[in-house]
């Protein structure tokens, strides 16, 4: 029986399947409730080891993970790089059809699928970076309920002992009170749960060879860490770390026209977590001597915004091969010179 090509439109509650033969012969077509029963049902008229492509989209993980059940090779799909908005028509069926014959041709935007093992992770840490960003956002409340009092707090951490001290002592009038009081209870519950995300997280990368490699860099500590070893994933897929880079969106966009070739911006694209990382690991400690001096003839030359850039790309550089190697010969030369 010849190989079967598949492309499924995945829905929230519902998907469309487009099966075709490797002539592009359509052999059927249906469309399922989200269910991995309903899928497996489905992808058994494919026959053995059928050649799937399924687009990254919301809740792709319990439909990758049935499809590779059924022993199909699945084909992860970046929504990106499909391309579709700039089409005449464009619906699921006309989807499917786009995503088969990129996959026959062998030209499909693949993204890496994650072992479900890092999935769990990279949730994690992920969930603890938008409990971080919550808490974030009230505390900036509290500071701007006392701007508005013309209230400057004698300490220079708010959220200290001291700060906390000094908070619970003012008197504002009922409505504000009655605010910050709520919002410093908001922030109690949101610390109580980063703190136990930390300890899961901490646990969790106890033995990472990689993760306690990168530590050794100035700026990246355990949380910073635990953003790279968690969204990196396996490093190995990336053959050399300029390659890292540009899947984390950190190298610049690169315009060719005859013989003018122009760069832009950097493109972005990628783990928005990634790029966060990097660029705060160098926010203030600027990386390794050889990166700080970098960064500041950068700066001098182009402004502190692209060399800020600059740093945490060379800063990931060397976080790929601590995470590759578990250990960075660049600052081990250092030390010993």
């Amino acid at each position: 029986m010849e190989r079967q090509y598949v492309a499924i439109d995945l829905h929230r509650r519902r998907s469309l399947i487009v099966r075709q033969n490797g002539r592009g012969e359509e052999l059927g077509v249906c469309r399922i409730d989200n269910d991995p029963v309903a899928l497996a049902v489905a992808i058994e008229e494919a026959g053995p080891n059928p050649e799937v492509a399924i687009e990254a989209t919301y809740g792709w993980y319990w439909a990758v993970d049935a499809l590779q059940a059924e022993g199909a090779r699945v084909h992860l799909v970046h929504p990106r790089g499909m391309g579709g908005d700039d089409r005449r028509v464009k619906n699921d069926y006309r989807d499917c059809l786009e995503m088969l014959k990129r996959l026959r041709l062998g030209e499909l935007p693949e993204a890496w699928i994650a072992p479900v093992g890092l999935r769990g992770l990279r949730e994690v840490i992920r969930q603890r970076a938008k409990l971080v960003a919550l808490r974030s956002g009230l505390k900036t409340q509290v500071h701007a309920v006392l701007a508005k009092h013309g209230l400057h707090p004698p300490v220079g951490d708010l959220w200290g002992l001291a700060g906390t001290d000094w908070l619970d002592a003012l008197r504002l009038p009922a409505p504000y009170a009655f605010k910050v009081k709520r919002l410093l209870e908001l922030i109690d519950v949101l610390d109580r749960q980063v703190d136990e995300y930390e300890r899961i997280i901490d646990d969790w990368l106890r033995d990472d060879i990689g993760f306690h490699a990168i530590q050794a860099l100035d700026g990246v500590g355990p949380t910073i860490g635990a953003i790279f070893v968690a969204e990196i994933g396996d490093v190995h897929r990336f053959a050399h770390p300029e390659q890292l880079c540009s899947w984390a969106g950190l190298t610049p966009k690169l315009r060719e026209s005859d013989a003018k070739s122009r760069l832009g911006h950097i493109s972005k694209q990628g783990s928005p977590l990634i790029r966060w990382a990097a660029v705060e690991a160098v926010a203030r400690a600027r990386g390794t001597a050889k990166i700080r001096r970098d960064y500041q003839r950068i700066a001098e030359r182009r402004g502190k915004g692209i060399a800020k850039v600059a740093a945490a790309r060379k800063l990931l550089t060397l976080v790929y091969y601590g995470l590759r190697d578990g250990h960075i010969r660049a600052l081990e030369r250092a030390r010993a010179g």
